[in-house]
């Protein structure tokens, strides 16, 4: 399948979003606690797709029924992705938490074989492989400085676990809500969580000592990562070849280091450049289409 230009605009502006958010949300914790930084985003962004999916004329209502299906899909994809996926942050190098954290392909793949009896082929274990070592690499190097900090690593990979859990169980869902419907709500029902925990073990934030920047980054949080680049992702989902996703994936890790020299002044370690490059080969085993079936699917009428 071609991809038009729009599609292509649209496939680099999300990866771009998505990778650029990595550093950007580290930037945040200078000035703001990780729990009241996912409660203000997420519940901001939840918002701003509510009221934006309404005007598209789409139905966000949650009928009572529905309601305990959508709050279990919201623990793994939402309440267990953000919270393991923010501590670590905290911990690691913005670019480093980015290449642990898409590991979640591998994930779903493994547990996919593990937990669904999905078949484990050649290219799922090469991916498996791939992964490993990326992970190795970083904690190999946490482990040997003085400053590192491997527990990062761990709570990075139990992001990748929830996400991956999460991705299993929305494929195995069936539900009568549209996906944005189950989205939006996921986000409502995860930014309630946040929003009972902070007050509990953070103290509260002091916006009247944000710096501009911070409000940039805010903004750019709810606007732009839980809004534009959701609103985004569901509309090429709906048309693009696995491909095309696949490749969207494999690049934010890259996007993510790079730019965090930029955002955050990081200055990445050959080591993280050569585990982001095994998550691409990782990545790309795990999604990428076999060449025999993308040629079938292309013959077929």
């Amino acid at each position: 399948m071609k991809l038009s230009r729009a599609q292509w605009v649209s496939l680099v502006a999300l990866t771009l979003v998505w990778g650029c958010n990595w550093p950007i949300m580290k930037f945040t914790l200078r000035e703001i606690t990780p729990l009241w930084f996912r409660a203000i985003t997420m519940l901001g962004g939840a918002l701003v797709l509510l009221a934006f999916y309404r005007w598209r004329g789409l139905p966000m209502g949650l009928p009572r029924a529905q309601a305990g299906t959508v709050a279990m899909l919201a623990l793994p994809n939402i309440v267990g992705w953000h919270f393991a996926s923010i501590t670590g942050l905290s911990l690691l190098a913005s670019g480093r938490a980015a290449t642990l954290a898409f590991t979640m392909p591998i994930w779903t793949v493994l547990l996919g074989a593990l937990l669904a009896h999905d078949r484990l082929t050649r290219r799922a274990v090469a991916s498996a492989l791939a992964g490993a070592a990326a992970v190795g690499l970083l904690a190999v190097n946490e482990l040997t400085h003085l400053a590192g900090r491997p527990v990062g690593i761990v709570w990075m990979q139990v992001a990748a676990v929830s996400w991956a859990l999460g991705t299993l169980a929305m494929r195995r869902t069936r539900t009568p809500l549209p996906t944005e419907a189950v989205t939006v709500w996921m986000m409502l029902m995860g930014a309630a969580v946040f929003w009972a925990l902070a007050p509990v073990f953070e103290p509260l934030p002091q916006p009247a000592r944000f710096s501009t920047g911070m409000w940039w980054a805010m903004a750019y949080g709810v606007l732009l990562n839980f809004g534009v680049a959701q609103v985004l992702w569901f509309g090429l989902a709906r048309n693009l070849p696995p491909a095309a996703s696949a490749f969207s994936i494999m690049a934010v890790p890259l996007v993510g280091t790079l730019t965090a020299t930029v955002i955050v002044g990081e200055r990445p370690q050959a080591t993280d450049w050569l585990a982001a490059g095994f998550i691409v080969v990782a990545v790309a085993a795990a999604l990428l289409p076999a060449r025999r079936a993308s040629n079938a699917e292309n013959a077929s009428p």
